[in-house]
């Protein structure tokens, strides 16, 4: 979310998209230089974003390392939740993540249960995200009944 742990309004489509006002904000000070993306969001009302075909790289990792290889937005797909370490994620987001997954699969990408992480498991220590608040199983289980 930004700033963090305020939901809604434009400023998540203003960073991703380079256009987020420095002055729009104290927290925003400090990132509106970053040059970051994804290729998808979803909000907390479950409307997916999609900023940056699936392929092409998206900057949404940052330096990063998972299962030996480096540089993890060469290689992957970058799906943010609007959300917080701390506050729970919608129902309507799990709903949308789980149509998402599938529909990422047919798209022949090879996304396995296995190779789902969160930020905080590719650049831990410098990410946190999903954090605690994230429900793994549930995703898991709405996977598994597609």
């Amino acid at each position: 979310s930004l700033p963090p742990d305020e939901f809604g309004g434009p400023w998540i489509d203003a960073l991703f998209t380079n256009t987020l006002p420095a002055d729009a904000h104290p927290y925003f000070r400090d990132i509106a230089a970053l040059r970051v993306s994804a290729h998808f969001l979803i909000r907390r009302d479950g409307a997916l974003v999609q900023y940056v075909p699936c392929g092409e790289r998206a900057w949404h990792a940052g330096a990063s390392q998972w299962r030996g290889r480096t540089r993890c937005n060469d290689f992957s797909i970058g799906i943010e939740l609007e959300g917080s370490d701390t506050t729970p994620y919608t129902d309507a987001q799990y709903t949308t993540l789980a149509a998402l997954i599938p529909a990422l699969r047919r798209a022949c990408l090879q996304i396995g249960a296995d190779a789902l992480a969160g930020h905080c498991d590719i650049a831990p220590g410098r990410k946190t995200d999903p954090g605690p608040a994230f429900d793994w199983p549930r995703l898991h289980a709405l996977l598994a009944a597609t």
